[in-house]
C-alpha cells in the first residue's frame, strides 16, 4: 500500500511552524516523510513570495532540492486552476515551459476544473505522468469517459467534505462508479481537515493507497497537533499496517 506525503498544499505558514515553502523546507519536510514510510511526494511549489506557483524556476528549483534529499522517490505537484489566477491558457503555457530532469514524475489534474483534458494532454506533451483528481460521481464518469484521454499514474478520490461520514460517503461513491464502469488502475483516497482520518481509515479498509500531510490535515488521529509532515506519515503508515 502507497502512502503519499502531502506536503504543503496552499496553507499559510502562519497555520503550522513545520509548513515547508521554501525549496530547503520542502527538501526537509520531504526527508522527514520519505524516512516515516512515504513512498511518493506530492507539494504546491512557492516562488520567492511564498505564492503558489507553476513557473519552470521555480517548480525546477523546488525538485532538485527535494530529490537530493530523497533519491529515486516520485514527486509530484498540484496543477489547480486557481494557482493561475482562474486562467487555464497561462496554466498550459508555464507547463509548457517545465523542462528535462526539472519536471515532475506526475502532477494532478481536477476533473471539476476547465480545460482539465488539455491540461493532460500538455502534461503528457512534457513527459509528466497524469493523476486524476475526482471529487464527486460526476468527475468519476468523465474519468471512464475518457475525458483525460490516456494512460493514468493512479485516480485521486477526493471527497471535499468536513464531515467525516460524508467525506466517507463521498468517497464510497466514487469508488462504486469507477467500478460499474470499469475503470482500471490504482485508486488513492484521502481527506481534509476533521474528515481526514476516516477517510483514510475506510480505504486502508479497501485495500487502497492513502496520502497524509499538513496540505490535508494538522491534526493527529488521536487529536492532538502533529509536530510536520514526518509525524502525520508516520500515523497514517500505523493505520495502513495495523489494517485487518
Amino acid at each position: 500500500m502507497l502512502v503519499k506525503a502531502c506536503l504543503n498544499g496552499a496553507r499559510s505558514p502562519s497555520e503550522h511552524p513545520a509548513l515547508p515553502v521554501t525549496p530547503g523546507e520542502l527538501a526537509a519536510e520531504a526527508g522527514a516523510a520519505v524516512a516515516a514510510g512515504a513512498g511518493a511526494l506530492h507539494l504546491h511549489p512557492r516562488d520567492a513570495e511564498g505564492a503558489e506557483t507553476l513557473a519552470a524556476a521555480a517548480v525546477a528549483a523546488a525538485l532538485r532540492a527535494i530529490r537530493s534529499a530523497c533519491p529515486g522517490v516520485p514527486v509530484g505537484v498540484s496543477t489547480g486552476l486557481w494557482i493561475t489566477d482562474g486562467d487555464p491558457e497561462r496554466r498550459l503555457a508555464e507547463i509548457a515551459g517545465w523542462a528535462g530532469g526539472e519536471r515532475p514524475d506526475f502532477a494532478s489534474v481536477n476533473l471539476s476544473e476547465e480545460g482539465a483534458g488539455e491540461l493532460a494532454a500538455a502534461l503528457r506533451d512534457v513527459g509528466v505522468g497524469v493523476e486524476a483528481g475526482t471529487w464527486s460521481e460526476e468527475n468519476a464518469e468523465l474519468v471512464a469517459a475518457g475525458a483525460l484521454r490516456g494512460d493514468l499514474v493512479r485516480i485521486l478520490i477526493e471527497p471535499q467534505e468536513d464531515d467525516a461520514g460524508a467525506a466517507v460517503a463521498r468517497a464510497a461513491a466514487i469508488e462504486r462508479e469507477l467500478s460499474d464502469r470499469g475503470v482500471p488502475g490504482p485508486r488513492l483516497h484521502h481527506g481534509y481537515g476533521a474528515a481526514t482520518w476516516a477517510v483514510l481509515a475506510a480505504a486502508v479498509a479497501r485495500g487502497r493507497d492513502i496520502r497524509a500531510g499538513l496540505e490535508d490535515t494538522l491534526e493527529l488521529p488521536g487529536g492532538g497537533t502533529a509536530s510536520g509532515n514526518g509525524e502525520l506519515v508516520a500515523a497514517a503508515v500505523r493505520l495502513a499496517q495495523e489494517a485487518p
